[in-house]
């Protein structure tokens, strides 16, 4: 199995391409240039800097370094839920939650792809480990994202119906049951639609990387279906989790509302 090696004089011709995308937004006046700008240097430095360090760890194999680089993995992804949410849950919670769904979703679906499926030696192995933390990470928390900005935005929205439900002696399950499903759908979209595209509008990058690499076609889908499915069953675990516990957050034990656990614009 082979595969072409580049070199960083190789990717200076691609490179072109963004800066034709910051010309055009200087000659339409989109002023985007800037921001592109910024996004190309952080993805070049984010992406050499990860280089340099998966060499280090696949050279160390250890659990422990394995376990540290997954945590902080958990903790950027836990930041980018918050960052995409309009209104976001007061105190702890605002980060708390979404990590810990993460965590639990997405760490439960790789430890179980590595014990059951793949199967390295040994188990923990970063090379196997890490890659696939990082594909199952990052639909997680779009999913988880998408839902708790569809509930806390909902919830003040339709403050007044779920107010009037609860009033008429509906338990908070009942008054925020529409808001949870609608949570969910927006939730679970991303992935389904993902799953409904893949092979006939696209080739998703494992697959592309793996052929690109020199692995049978047959054998590229194969492990690019088993990463699909894990990262189904991923993003609808931490979903899930994460819009039935941010909607346990915004009632209390007396199933009484609470807005003031919600941190941006409350007016309605």
């Amino acid at each position: 199995m082979t595969y072409i090696q580049l070199s960083y004089g190789d990717l200076t011709l691609p490179a072109l391409l963004v800066v034709m995308d910051g010309l055009l937004s200087l000659v339409l006046r989109l002023k985007l240039e800037r921001q592109l700008a910024i996004a190309t240097v952080r993805m070049v430095v984010q992406l050499v800097l990860v280089g340099y360090v998966l060499t280090f760890l696949f050279a160390a194999v250890s659990p422990l370094w394995t376990a540290l680089a997954a945590f902080i993995m958990v903790l950027f992804a836990s930041r980018e839920i918050v960052a995409r949410q309009k209104r976001r849950l007061a105190g702890v919670w605002k980060y708390g939650l979404g990590a810990a769904c993460t965590l639990l979703a997405a760490g439960t679906v790789t430890m179980f792809a590595l014990l059951t499926q793949l199967r390295p030696d040994p188990w923990y192995h970063p090379r196997y480990a890490l890659p696939l933390l990082g594909m199952i990470l990052g639909n997680t928390m779009t999913g988880i994202g998408l839902g708790l900005d569809v509930l806390t935005n909902s919830v003040v929205r339709e403050r007044a119906a779920v107010e009037a439900c609860l009033a008429l002696g509906g338990s908070r399950h009942q008054a925020l049951l529409p808001i949870i499903r609608d949570s969910l759908r927006s939730g679970f979209m991303p992935i389904m639609n993902s799953m409904a595209a893949i092979g006939l509008v696209s080739l998703p990058g494992m697959m592309t990387g793996q052929i690109l690499a020199g692995v049978q076609p047959v054998d590229a889908a194969k492990y690019q279906l088993l990463i699909m499915f894990l990262i189904a069953g991923g993003t609808g675990f931490g979903t899930l989790a994460a819009v039935l516990g941010g909607a346990r957050l915004l009632t209390d034990h007396r199933h009484r509302l609470r807005l003031d656990r919600i941190v941006g614009e409350k007016s309605i």
